[in-house]
């Protein structure tokens, strides 16, 4: 049986709020920003004064019940000043916040994810923004529009998003060549959608602290530019009331004390705040929003098998599975040459093969099976050769053609299962979308459908299993799962790559027994790209055997076993342990030595 860890704390369902009200500094920060904007909307109200009423006889007055916080120098009441100034100048700063993040943000996804000249453009425009000086650039601003504060928050908006493009493209960075990103290209999810629900979800935490950073120096920059001078002087703000207080330190320190806590205490809430959701965002890695569920019973349990033979892409009988011919594949070099990584590969897979492809370490397995399904790294191509998926050769497809092919056609199970797992969204969630999108079903055929694919592949509680997030289950469910989403449309060609590196010996023999009874039930061709020579005299029918980017011997398993032809091949088999002598004799000797 496969090991199932039971899952943990059941936080999932719950949102983030509600996460970060359970938090006790996170309620704390909440409350404080809740009543502050409260306090700003009723301050007519709680204050009792107009912000620009003045009292002749009562000038410079410390607190007292008419004036809780005392009256400034022109006999106003500071307290009823300091509530109408809380929402223009937390409007004032959100406005450069949400400028400084749109623009970050986009231009960030888009510059991380596609690389190459919008990563090249958007860096030299970040670069740029952080280089100039924002005072004198708020200066500029404030020449030509005059005293709106809105404007000079816009243009310090625009100056900041510099810093947030860096942030939010280094976090791209770490995750656009992650397993589940290329598992998402491979069911022709959309580019948009991978940004959207996949790279997004794992960029917030870095965007959502730095955007409560933000909002705390904006505050406290739009209260220095009406400080000094440079914003509307009549209208009530903290910057206005620490101006005042400053003309009047000596005579009446209070008045300075006041506009100083609210915006020191403010920043500092801001910044406690974006690090307790940052927190709750990295501890549970969930986005309980993203969950799709369907209820009730399915219309058709059929299973939605796709049939090849009424695509265009479709084999013909007589026809090869798959065939490669003379594929070579290259990456550029520092000395501007291409650098041969796989040269000159031939390979052919019938339907119901399984078909290993050994050989050590960077022999060039993993260059064929990605240039198969046409997602080379970054800097790979395809020199030569073709590679012919049901008779179309698809490296002279265009990539909306590819599209059709992945995941229907063709599917991929790569190694290390759980790095292949989105931790944002559920099980359930990462097996529907596929399939709504290839086969458009509904949410609730496809819920149905996920939920008859995990029964197929052997796990035992599928509606658990399907609410689960990836870190609430085991290596061996998560490889089963892979699987179930691998044949979810109806391959006709399964490539596997490594599918039992990461496993245990025990859970191994149930996954290699799983691909045995799935090319059986669906009649399935299968591309097994390992090292472990066992799982290939497991398993196989016909192997290939690989040596620095080339096919060195073909064959059936048994004569291959039986008898290797290619010294290469007799230098792996030598290479295993089966024929070594036992540690017995050793031992024995060391216990006679021992008692001698």
């Amino acid at each position: 049986m496969i090991d199932r860890k039971p899952p943990g704390p059941d936080t999932r369902r719950r949102s983030l709020m509600a996460r970060v009200l359970q938090n006790p500094l996170g309620a704390i920060c909440l409350g404080y920003l809740v009543l502050t904007i409260l306090a700003g909307f009723m301050a007519s109200s709680i204050s009792g004064h107009h912000p620009n009423e003045v009292f002749p006889r009562e000038i410079r007055l410390g607190p007292s019940a008419a004036h809780w916080m005392g009256t400034d120098s022109s006999g106003r009441d500071i307290f009823s000043r300091l509530l109408h100034g809380t929402l223009p100048t937390l409007r004032d700063a959100s406005i450069a916040v949400i400028v400084a993040s749109l623009l970050g943000t986009l231009f960030g996804l888009v510059a991380g994810y596609f690389g190459k000249w919008p990563e090249k453009i958007g860096t030299r425009v970040a670069d740029l923004l952080m280089a100039l000086p924002g005072l004198v650039v708020l200066l500029a601003v404030r020449t030509v529009v005059g005293p709106s504060m809105p404007l000079m928050m816009i243009a310090l908006g625009i100056v900041m998003s510099g810093g947030f493009f860096r942030v939010v493209h280094a976090a791209v960075l770490g995750v656009r060549n992650e397993l589940f990103v290329d598992a998402a290209r491979v069911f022709r999810v959309s580019d948009t959608r991978i940004i959207l629900r996949h790279i997004l979800p794992t960029v917030r935490g870095p965007a959502v602290i730095l955007a409560a950073n933000l909002m705390a120096i904006s505050i406290a920059i739009q209260a220095g530019l009406v400080f000094l001078g440079l914003g509307d002087l009549f209208a009530p703000g903290w910057g206005n009331l620490l101006n005042g207080g400053f003309a009047n330190i000596y005579i009446a320190p209070l008045e300075l004390l006041w506009p100083s806590v609210a915006i020191g205490l403010t920043c500092v809430i801001f910044f406690l705040f974006g690090n307790v959701v940052r927190d709750e965002l990295a501890r549970t890695g969930i986005n309980a929003a993203a969950v799709a569920r369907g209820q009730g019973a399915a219309d058709g349990n059929a299973r939605h098998r796709h049939d090849p033979a009424a695509a265009d892409e479709a084999p013909t009988d007589g026809q090869a599975v798959l065939g490669v011919r003379g594929l070579v594949v290259g990456y550029p070099g520092a000395d501007g040459r291409v650098n041969r990584v796989v040269d000159g590969v031939d390979l052919r897979i019938a339907r119901g093969e399984i078909h290993g492809l050994i050989g050590e370490s960077g022999s060039g397995k993993s260059q064929v099976v990605l240039s198969i399904i046409r997602l080379l790294p970054e800097g790979g191509r395809i020199v030569a050769g073709s590679i012919f998926l049901g008779g179309r050769d698809v490296v002279r497809m265009m990539e909306r053609e590819m599209d059709r092919l992945r995941g229907r056609y063709v599917a991929y199970i790569p190694q290390e299962p759980m790095s292949n797992l989105d931790p944002v969204f559920t099980v359930g969630s990462q097996l529907v979308e596929p399939m709504r999108i290839q086969l458009g079903l509904g949410r609730r055929a496809a819920r149905n459908r996920a939920m008859e694919l995990l029964e197929q592949v052997g796990i035992d509680d599928p509606k658990r299993v399907f609410d689960s997030y990836p870190h609430q289950i085991s290596g061996g469910m998560a490889q089963r799962i892979l699987i179930a989403g691998a044949i979810s449309c109806g391959p006709t060609l399964l490539i596997a790559d490594e599918p039992t590196t990461a496993l245990d010996v025990t859970i191994q023999a149930e996954i290699l027994e799983l691909l045995r009874e799935l090319r059986r039930q669906l009649d399935l061709a299968v591309l097994l790209v390992t090292h472990n020579l066992g799982v290939v005299a497991d398993i196989c029918d016909k192997v290939s055997v690989m040596q620095s980017g080339r096919i060195v011997e073909t064959g059936s398993v048994g004569d291959i076993f039986a008898d290797p032809g290619h010294p290469y091949t007799r230098a792996l088999f030598a290479a295993t342990l089966d024929d070594a002598p036992t540690r017995a004799p050793y031992a024995s000797g060391l216990i006679e030595a021992n008692h001698g």
